[in-house]
């Protein structure tokens, strides 16, 4: 059984290279997908599509309605999602994929740091398992194939 797996998560690090890895040397079945990872493309696919747009409030408008529909879909599609929140960048991305998921009923596995607990305890509290690393989410999915 093969399964689609979500990552959300910052787009700065290689967290989800490492995360990859990991799975494939354990052997894991597994397809991931993600928001769009190119932060200029992000930020640019608006205008790429529909033209040029008359100030930033609308160019970010039309991003956020391109990069919205790319993230439902790819979350829709999803069997899993595993969501990122690291010490270094604001994560309301992440936070909004994580609640997006939960409402679809996304088995969801959350992956923080000890320094987070408290700023992310009703998301930690609504998904199936949170971790403190990537290399004990891969762990969590590793046991769904014993």
């Amino acid at each position: 059984m093969e399964l689609t797996v979500y990552l959300a998560g910052e787009i700065h690090t290689n967290w989800r290279e490492t995360l990859k890895k990991q799975a494939e040397e354990k052997g894991l079945p597994l397809t991931f997908v993600s928001p769009q990872t190119d932060h200029d493309r992000s930020d640019d696919i608006g205008e790429a599509i529909q033209g040029k747009q008359p100030n930033n409030l609308y160019r970010d408008e039309r991003a956020s309605d391109v990069n919205n529909f790319r993230t439902q879909v790819m979350l829709q599609k999803a069997d899993v999602v595993i969501a990122l929140f690291g010490e270094q960048y604001r994560q309301w991305n992440t936070a909004m994929d994580t609640a997006t998921a939960l409402t679809l009923n996304k088995p969801t596995i959350i992956i923080r740091p000890e320094s987070l607990i408290h700023p992310l305890k009703e998301l930690s509290n609504k998904a199936n398992v949170t971790v403190e690393t990537v290399e004990q989410a891969i762990d969590v999915l590793a046991y769904v194939y014993e």
